[in-house]
């Protein structure tokens, strides 16, 4: 039961960031935004779906290993952390890689000090969240294919950033 919520309400979450970084766009490209980092794009799309696949195969795999309550506590930590990062960034957050030309960098909020506070929070959700059930082994996997991938983006990032 607790399995079935909590997968439920990951996927919601995912799903409505989805709808704001969709939303978000349409207002980054009406106001002359350029994209970068579109070739690894649909690998962090791949690599983020199946992370919640994993999840759920490890969980059954594993015969629905009980919930950690601490582990739980530290993701609403997390997602607290990721919800003021998203905040601070407003309508120029986006699961892609857009600059606006002659518009530098926000810097309020968690970004006031650290460079790349949602990248943080994103490698504690992945390490995270399948803690909350005990998935060692999508944690471990999924926290290295996640290290990959963000070696890459925030080489983009800091790259579009510098220019």
């Amino acid at each position: 039961m607790y399995f079935i919520l909590f997968i439920s309400f990951l996927l919601l979450q995912r799903l409505s960031e989805l709808y704001i970084s969709s939303r978000n766009e349409k207002w980054l490209l009406q106001n002359g935004a350029v994209q970068y980092g579109q070739s690894h794009y649909p690998f962090m799309v791949l690599m983020h779906t199946l992370f919640v696949l994993s999840v759920i195969a490890e969980y059954n795999w594993r015969g629905g290993p009980p919930i950690s309550w601490y582990a739980l506590t530290a993701f609403l930590v997390v997602l607290s952390f990721k919800y003021w990062a998203l905040s601070s960034l407003g309508k120029y957050w986006n699961t892609k890689i857009y600059r606006i030309p002659g518009v530098y960098p926000v810097k309020k909020g968690p970004y006031k000090i650290f460079k790349h506070p949602n990248y943080m929070e994103v490698v504690c959700e992945i390490a995270i969240i399948p803690l909350v059930f005990h998935l060692y082994y999508t944690a471990i996997a999924f926290t290295l294919l996640n290290a990959i991938m963000l070696t890459v983006r925030i080489k983009v990032e800091n790259k579009v950033w510098a220019q």
